[in-house]
C-alpha cells in the first residue's frame, strides 16, 4: 500500500489519531467514521478505544501545540482514537484499504518506539542487577503479551466478517447477495463503475453450476408477460434475480456462490 505521513499525536502517553487522520488513512470520510462510531458506541470504551477532550482538557491539549486549533474551529469535543479504537473502525469499514492501513499504522505509527541507550549497570551490586534484569524481562513479557492480544483482536475481527457471510439468511438472500456484489465492486480498482462486471461473473457462475441459462429463462418469462398483456415498463423491470427467486435450488446455489466470491475478494 502507499505509505502516508502522519504527525505523531499523543494523549496520556499513548499514540492517537484524530478522526480526520483516521478517515484519510482508511480511504473514507470523516462523516463515515463518525456514523460508524455512533452506530456501534456500545462497543467502544473511553480511555481504551478513544478519548473525548472537552473544556479545560481540550484547551490544554491545543495549548501544548500538539494540534493547531485553527484547523478545528469551535469544536466542543475532540475525539482521539487509540490503537484499539482504530481496530474497531477498520472492522466497521471492513475494506482491503482499511485493513492494510491499520496494519501499516500498527507497525509504523502505534508501535514506534524511541531508540534508547542501554544503561550501564556494571557498577551496581549483583543483587540489584538481578532485580533490574527480572523487571526488564517482566516488562518485555507484558509487551509481547499485549502485541499478541492485539494480533488476536485483528484475527477475531476478520473472522467475525467471515461468520456474517457464512450465515447468510435464505429469507433475505436477495439483499444479502446484492450487498456482497456491491462490496466487491466498491473494493475493486474500478469501484462501482465495475458493478456490472461483478454481476456478470456472479450470473456466469450460477449458470455453470446450475447448468441452466438465466438469460434464456429471463427471455422466456418476459415473452410470457408480453403475451399476458403486461406493460413494457413492468416487463423490463424483471431481471435474473427474479428468475433465481422462482427456483429454490437456484437460490441455494446463488447463496453458495456469493459466499465463495466474498471470500475470494476478501469482503468478509
Amino acid at each position: 500500500m502507499t505509505e502516508f505521513q502522519l504527525s505523531p499525536i499523543e494523549n496520556e502517553g499513548k499514540r492517537v489519531l484524530t478522526t480526520a487522520q483516521l478517515a484519510e488513512a482508511y480511504g473514507t470520510t470523516v462523516g463515515t467514521v463518525t456514523r460508524n462510531f455512533n452506530r456501534n458506541k456500545e462497543h467502544y470504551t473511553e480511555g481504551k478505544h478513544f478519548y473525548c477532550l472537552t473544556g479545560e482538557e481540550l484547551k490544554a491539549f491545543f495549548a501544548s501545540d500538539k494540534l493547531s486549533v485553527a484547523n478545528f474551529g469551535k469544536v466542543r469535543c475532540l475525539y482521539l482514537w487509540t490503537e484499539r479504537g482504530s481496530l474497531l473502525h477498520a472492522k466497521s469499514l471492513n475494506t482491503d484499504k482499511a485493513w492494510e492501513a491499520y496494519d501499516y499504522l500498527l507497525e509504523h505509527y502505534f508501535q514506534t518506539r524511541d531508540i534508547q541507550t542501554i544503561p550501564d549497570y556494571s557498577a551496581l551490586s549483583p543483587q540489584l542487577q538481578f532485580m533490574i534484569q527480572m523487571e526488564q524481562r517482566q516488562n518485555a513479557l507484558e509487551s509481547k503479551q499485549a502485541e499478541q492480544a492485539t494480533a488476536l483482536e485483528i484475527t477475531n475481527a476478520k473472522l467475525d466478517g467471515i461468520k456474517d457471510v457464512i450465515s447468510l439468511n435464505p429469507n433475505s438472500w436477495r439483499s444479502d447477495i446484492t450487498a456482497i456484489i456491491r462490496k466487491i465492486a466498491n473494493n475493486s480498482s474500478s469501484g462501482f463503475s465495475g458493478l456490472n462486471f461483478v454481476w456478470d461473473e456472479f450470473y456466469s457462475l450460477v449458470d455453470t453450476r446450475s447448468r441452466v441459462s438465466l438469460k434464456t429463462r429471463l427471455t422466456n418469462k418476459r415473452n410470457r408477460m408480453y403475451g399476458e398483456g403486461v406493460c413494457r415498463s413492468a416487463v423490463n423491470k424483471v431481471n435474473r434475480l427474479d428468475i433465481i427467486g422462482e427456483d429454490r435450488k437456484l437460490i441455494e446455489i446463488s447463496l453458495a456462490i456469493a459466499k465463495e466470491m466474498a471470500v475470494k475478494y476478501n469482503v468478509c
